[in-house]
Parts: structure tokens; C-alpha cells; sequence
């Protein structure tokens, strides 16, 4: 845990204006705090601290017009350019089922929200940022050029908090430590019986086990291990065939879908980006530590989803051929899936 003293919001938006190129996630890290208090150091100047009230905003924002949704982990950044339409609303559960706009959200993790307004030029960039209660960014929407902003700023109002103080409280990590009580037989029984994939995390709770345990400890005929080159190939395959993909980025409070084809996939030192026309992905290759390829089953037959896994177990980023609710899995991405460098797979951890 970093023991320094935190430095106070001057000190903090001094250090923003000293290192303005500097990504705020980056810069954040450099001065010991979450992301989310370098945001609220600036309420007062170009922030505003709205409440997150995720229903509310799902249900103000398709009025917002076109916009850039962005939903990031450590290694990966997922931004789509549309429109926030066909919400539904949940308490526990929330999404987003638009043509571009396409999220499954976890509105009791969104525990801070700051619409952020920055100069860039003569130009201002305005946005609103969404964090958990400890400072990790979950989700952000980025105004664009086309965007209504009347619609914007109405509904900014309405999400505005009577606290505008510029600090918020992280609290202490906590470690949950969870026994592995599932047998390799149980496990592959209930995965053997699976009708939809969304059965998986269920499955997952009632076993008490992680992802990436699971993949371990199935098998070879439901999971293998592959090179961990494996999503960069699959990457400049799917862009040469033309092949629909789904790409699934998420955090503990949001996960964002890209559905259809990628065209211009671009690497730049350890990253690999998708630069196309509604879709960009920033994926660090570095941080991949294992890439598995993972067979379900459904009542359409199995599907194969492509999973990668940073050190400390947790999912990077998921890809699926695209398909609909009904149809079976597309054959071009299975064989790309089956045919991907395979290497021997640990003993199960």
C-alpha cells in the first residue's frame, strides 16, 4: 500500500497543468491517488460532480445525439462512436442494445460521476466520467462535434450533486480470499449441460471459482491454451477476411461490445489499436500473460470465444465470431479459433 501523503487538490490540478499531455489514469498513478480524485480536485474548476444515477443517465443521453462511449480496463480501451439508444433500465442490472452503442452495466459499482469540461485550443472537449467507490474509471462519454448540446447540459443539471467539494475517498483494497471447493467432475458436468453462454458466470458463483480457474481445470475439449500471439493473428485474419467479430472489453462496472467487421488494425510498439471508422481499440499485447481459446455449449451447438488473461487472472478482453440469439456458431471463426498456435496448458491452478 503507498504510505505517501496525498497531495491536496491545488496541488494536484498544479500538476495537471504542469503535465498536460499526460493521460490522467498515467498521471494519477504518478501522484498515489485514484483517477477519480484527480477528477474531483478540478470540481470547481471544469468539473462538476453529477450523481451517478445510471438509469437517469441511460435515459437522458440518447437525446445527446452521436457521442464516443469508452470502457477500459488496465490493458485495454474500447471506444465506440453512436448513439446511447434501445436502453433498459435495472437496478442491478442496466444496458445499452443500440446498432454502435452496446453495453452491459453494473449501476451499483458506479459510485462517482463528474461531467469534465477541458480546453484544448480553442476548442472544448467535454465528457462525463464514471468511476467505482475506488477511483477506478468504469465508464466515460465524450461529446462530439454532432452532439446536441442543449441535451447535454439539460441533462448535466438534472445529474448535478450538492457536493462539489474536490476530493473524494478511496477506500483500503480489500482482498477476497476464495477457497477452490469445486471438483474437476462437477465442473465439467455442469459445463457439459449449458444451454446459453450468460449461464457461465452463474455456474462460476455457484463453484466458487474464477474465469480463469475454470479454463484451467475443464479440459482440453472445452478449453486450451494458446500463443499468446494468438489475438494479434486473429486480429489481421478477421480484418483480411472481412469476418464479423464481437469484441468484449470490460471492468466490474461495465462491459462494452463491438459487433461487425474490424478493417485497420494498426500495432505501435506493445499495442495493438483498431482504428476504424465508429470502432477504436488501444489493447497493451504486453500485458497478456495467457490467451485461451473456450468451447461452450448452447442449444445451437457450441460456440468458441477467444479469452485473454493478464498475471493476475483477470480478463483483459473476449472475442466471439458474431452471431444472433438462435444461430449457430459462423464456421470461418471456428476455424479460425481451432486453428490458432496452440501450446501445452499449465497443470490447473
Amino acid at each position: 500500500m503507498d504510505q505517501r501523503v496525498k497531495p491536496s487538490p491545488d496541488e494536484i490540478r498544479g500538476s495537471r497543468e504542469d503535465n498536460p499531455k499526460m493521460r490522467e489514469r498515467d498521471l494519477a498513478a504518478q501522484l498515489g491517488i485514484s483517477e477519480a480524485e484527480l477528477v474531483a480536485a478540478h470540481c470547481g474548476h471544469g468539473a462538476v460532480r453529477v450523481e451517478p444515477r445510471v438509469n437517469d443517465l441511460l435515459s437522458g443521453l440518447e437525446a445527446v445525439g452521436e457521442v464516443m462511449a469508452l470502457t477500459r480496463n488496465e490493458s485495454a480501451v474500447h471506444e465506440k462512436i453512436g448513439v446511447y439508444d434501445k436502453v433498459v433500465t435495472g437496478n442491478h442490472n442496466a444496458m445499452v442494445l443500440g446498432e454502435n452503442i452496446d453495453l452491459r452495466i453494473f449501476p451499483k459499482v458506479w459510485a462517482h460521476g463528474f461531467a469534465v469540461e477541458k480546453r484544448d485550443g480553442g476548442e472544448i472537449r467535454r465528457s462525463l466520467q464514471f468511476f467505482d467507490a475506488a477511483g477506478e474509471a468504469v465508464h466515460k462519454v465524450h461529446l462530439r462535434a454532432a452532439s446536441n448540446l442543449y441535451a447535454y447540459q439539460k441533462l448535466m443539471a438534472s445529474l448535478e450533486s450538492s457536493n462539489q467539494e474536490p476530493t473524494t475517498s478511496a477506500p483500503e483494497d480489500e482482498v477476497e480470499v476464495q477457497a477452490l471447493v469445486a471438483s474437476i467432475d462437477d465442473l465439467r458436468d455442469r459445463w457439459s449441460r449449458m444451454t446459453d453462454v450468460h449461464q457461465f458466470f452463474g455456474m462460476l458463483k455457484t463453484l466458487k471459482l474464477s474465469r480463469r480457474e475454470a479454463v484451467r481445470m475443464v479440459g482440453q475439449d472445452y478449453a486450451w491454451l494458446l500463443d499468446n500471439d494468438a489475438v494479434s493473428a486473429m486480429f489481421h485474419h478477421a480484418a483480411e477476411g472481412e469476418m464479423p467479430i464481437m469484441c468484449f472489453v470490460g471492468n466490474r462496472g461495465c462491459i462494452q461490445i463491438h459487433s461487425g467487421p474490424i478493417k485497420s488494425v494498426k500495432p505501435m510498439g506493445p499495442w495493438i489499436n483498431v482504428l476504424d471508422e465508429t470502432f477504436h481499440l488501444h489493447l497493451r499485447t504486453d500485458h497478456i500473460h495467457e490467451v485461451w481459446a473456450v468451447r461452450k455449449p448452447t442449444k445451437d451447438g457450441h460456440v468458441t470465444s477467444l479469452e485473454a488473461y493478464d498475471a493476475k487472472g483477470g480478463m483483459i478482453i473476449q472475442f466471439f465470431g458474431k452471431r444472433h440469439e438462435g444461430e449457430g456458431e459462423r464456421d470461418d471463426w471456428r476455424f479460425l479459433a481451432e486453428n490458432l498456435p496452440r501450446i501445452p496448458s499449465p497443470t490447473a491452478a
